[in-house]
Formats: structure tokens, C-alpha cells, sequence
């Protein structure tokens, strides 16, 4: 690791560092949820990511705060939602993906 990037990335601060991580996985669930124009969904790589967004928002939630941690959670309720829309046989309600972190969603 080179001593510019080094310095770079330690002039971020957390909550940043951690949005961007979870704008990233919010944006490939969502084209694997199916909804991008012209992609087919992938429910089983859109599962995998929004587990890990719901580990990643659970986790940080407390130590961003309220005010960063809340439109996370929207996104990923509606990522959830999205998902359950797109499957042809819906989870039950607390199984769906990333639900054993953030309860079910209705």
C-alpha cells in the first residue's frame, strides 16, 4: 500500500467510508433484484448482497447515528421489499434475506 493512499483513506472519515460500502452493495442488489432496464434478476447473488447490507447497517447503525444510519435502513427495507416482489415463491415473513438482522419486513 503506497504511503499517498495510506495518508488518503485515513483523512476519511468512518461514516463515509462506510455509506460508500453500503451505496455499493445497495446498487448491485438492486440491478440482481432485477431492477435495472435490460437486466435479468439474480435472486440468489441479490440475497447474498442484501445480507450483507443488513449486517453492514445493523452493525454501524449505532456508532454513525441515527441520522446517517436511517436512509440506510430505508434503502435496504426497499431492497427488501423489491426482492420479496421479484421472487416467485416469497419468503416467509423473518427469512427473507438480511431479515435475521433487521426482523421482518412487511
Amino acid at each position: 500500500m503506497s504511503e499517498e493512499y495510506t495518508r488518503d483513506i485515513a483523512e476519511v472519515p468512518a461514516v463515509e467510508i462506510i455509506n460508500t460500502a453500503a451505496v455499493h452493495l445497495m446498487s448491485a442488489a438492486a440491478v440482481q433484484c432485477g431492477l435495472a432496464e435490460d437486466q435479468p434478476a439474480d435472486l440468489d447473488e441479490a440475497r447474498k448482497l442484501i445480507t450483507a447490507l443488513a449486517g453492514l447497517v445493523t452493525a454501524a447503525a449505532p456508532e454513525i447515528g441515527d441520522h446517517h444510519a436511517r436512509p440506510l435502513r430505508d434503502g435496504l427495507r426497499s431492497l427488501q421489499l423489491a426482492f420479496r416482489e421479484a421472487s416467485s415463491y416469497p419468503d416467509e415473513p423473518g427469512k427473507g434475506p438480511g431479515e435475521k438482522y433487521t426482523g421482518p419486513v412487511n
